[in-house]
């Protein structure tokens, strides 16, 4: 299989565009929820793909608003490219995103390839592996207690750099699943707020988000952001899908597709015992 069978064309992609500002990368990675965003040039020759603007890029220099300066070069692959190559970049590159280049014409923005359609592959059976989840699953599961402050839990997040967290009740238990889309979807953007209002600490709580927001948010690059300070119970997801060290990379992959969801957490008996994420399925190939 190759990379033209799996890519989103660039058709359906949104792109943004030179001149720019980070406000044009902001403003769609907050709508999209991705993590990054094809930069594009018009010329005379026609369109031109100049490089990648991220979550990351945006939070490692919040005083800067050229999208030109913002972006980063990552590697590219071709339509031609074999999917278990594309993997392997991403693996080795410890990236989600490739752009996909024409070619004949290494300036084309011809697509964008992701973790999420190679999932899709092994999902549909297009990308064949006989692996079982024990093969690839990590033993290294990152962890929150449910009743931490939500934005400390995004801070965990964020300096742990992964994406999810397994959440832990009073007895050490899982009880539940916190993820950055969890906090997205109640995060908030202020501009030019002084005053972060009820819904985050109060002045003198220990966990107050004043006291930390200034190192970025992982998830909207601003210094302006209220994040509830609720418990995490309030936002976790109760019902957790789990998988066993037997069941195939394939039904995983099923399950992550058909559920929306990036990591599975490994089970032994009822027991935590490792994580299953998105991008151990691509080890698979």
């Amino acid at each position: 299989m190759k990379v033209a069978d799996a890519m989103t064309p660039r058709a359906e992609l949104v792109t943004v565009s030179l001149p720019g500002t980070r406000d044009d990368a902001l403003e769609y990675l907050q709508e999209h929820r991705f993590s990054s965003v094809p930069v594009v040039k018009e010329t005379d020759a026609g369109e031109e793909y100049r490089g990648l603007v991220s979550r990351d890029d945006l939070i490692e220099r919040p005083d800067e608003d050229q999208l030109a300066i913002l972006m980063r070069e990552v590697p590219t692959v071709t339509p031609d490219t074999f999917l278990r190559d594309a993997a392997q970049l991403m693996v080795g590159s410890a990236i989600r995103r490739l752009p996909v280049v024409e070619e004949n014409d290494g300036d084309a923005l011809a697509g964008i390839v992701t973790v999420t359609d190679v999932v899709h592959a092994i999902a549909h059976g297009d990308a064949e592996t006989d692996a079982i989840c024990g093969d690839v699953a990590g033993a290294d599961v990152n962890t929150v207690y449910s009743g931490t402050p939500l934005p400390v839990s995004e801070r965990e997040l964020y300096f742990a750099n992964v994406p999810y967290a397994v959440t832990l009740d009073d007895e050490g238990d899982m009880d539940g699943m916190l993820t950055e889309v969890d906090i997205l979807e109640v995060a908030r953007v202020v501009e030019g707020a002084d005053d972060t209002g009820d819904s985050i600490a109060d002045e003198d709580d220990d966990w107050k988000w004043e006291g930390i927001k200034a190192v970025g948010s992982a998830y909207i690059p601003t210094r302006n952001v209220e994040i509830p300070a609720e418990p995490v119970s309030e936002f976790r997801t109760e019902d957790v899908l789990t998988v066993s060290r037997k069941r195939s990379v394939q039904e995983a992959a099923q399950e992550m597709i058909s559920n929306d969801i990036e990591q599975l957490p490994l089970v032994n008996g009822g027991d935590l015992v490792g994580i299953v994420r998105d991008v151990h399925l691509l080890e698979a190939l």
